[in-house]
């Protein structure tokens, strides 16, 4: 089902909390009202969140993975190239990399919905292995299929615990193929080779200079490319730019350490930020909030 205009999102408020069958084990989760998120234990590659909300959730804002979501109660809002968008319990939702985004409830009774983020380069291992190819792509952000359906509960059911890597490998491969089963069909186009080695080495770069700084010219000399060609091909590879997988990477550090319950001026610095209202604004533009609502909002939570 799609919901994606007002009248969709008027009809979807009357239907608000008739859930699947299916979804059952999930609705009976998490009975607080209050807006927190709870996040799962931090693994390889992924993450996984619980989020309520009984207002405007995020403000706009884009991140580097593949979202990947179940709604779970009430209706869930959300503008999305240009488009405004709703779903409704049991339905899913793929927020694909580098896209702007917003989020919300949809009706005064609030809203939970599960989500599971992964790396681009994951879902391209899933599918390739070593080999090259365009990422999934779908057209629709909202739509209801129960074979991916049944993946996304078996991955979000337990958020308590960790996955492990048996069964973190199976969930990416599976929601992998899903993704491509589900998404655009003839759609990809000779973009040329793919020099994955070279790229992998700037990932790497990036992931372990995030609090230096970082020029262009590094991963030239690094990937043996010229800085056009590098980022054409990052961006294929990862789903965004070298600039944004490194901003990524200080903010990924930045919440380990607002966990921790360290001073923003202090967090800032150490994730390699000039200062903090520099990390400030990178966190809302990839979060939609400030890093004080959103240390406020994991503390709210009670169950991880």
């Amino acid at each position: 089902m799609r919901e994606n205009s007002t009248q969709g999102i008027r009809s979807a408020r009357v239907r608000a909390n008739l859930a699947p069958d299916g979804d059952a084990g999930l609705e009976r989760l998490c009975t607080t009202n209050s807006d927190s998120i709870r996040i799962a234990p931090v693994e390889s590659g992924i993450e996984r969140i619980e989020a309520r909300f009984t207002g405007k959730g995020f403000d706009p804002h884009r991140h580097d993975t593949y979202a990947i979501g179940l709604t779970l109660n009430g209706v869930q809002t959300f503008r999305y190239r240009g488009k405004s968008h709703a779903s409704l319990p049991g339905q899913i939702i793929v927020i694909h990399p580098d896209e702007l985004h917003d989020g919300g409830a949809g009706t005064e009774s609030g809203l939970r919905y599960r989500m599971i983020y992964i790396q681009p380069e994951d879902i391209r291992g899933a599918l390739e292995g070593p080999g090259t190819g365009s990422l999934p792509h779908l057209a629709d952000p909202v739509f209801t299929d129960p074979q991916l359906q049944a993946v996304l509960r078996e991955s979000l059911e337990d958020i308590e615990t960790e996955m492990g890597d048996l069964r973190r490998s199976s969930v990416l491969a599976e929601l992998a193929a899903g993704l491509r089963r589900v998404g655009d069909t003839g759609t990809s186009r000779s973009e040329g080779p793919t020099d994955r080695a070279a790229l992998e080495k700037c990932a790497d770069f990036l992931k372990e200079s995030f609090r230096d700084p970082v020029r262009v010219s590094d991963l030239e000399r690094l990937a043996d490319l010229d800085r056009y060609t590098l980022s054409r091909q990052f961006k294929r590879a990862y789903g965004t730019s070298p600039h944004r997988y490194l901003l990524m990477r200080r903010l990924t550090h930045a919440r380990q350490l607002l966990s921790n319950g360290e001073p923003l001026a202090a967090v800032a610095l150490e994730s390699g930020f000039a200062d903090q209202s520099h990390m400030n604004r990178h966190f809302r533009r990839a979060y939609g909030m400030t890093p004080g609502a959103w240390r406020r909002l994991t503390a709210a939570s009670t169950g991880i």
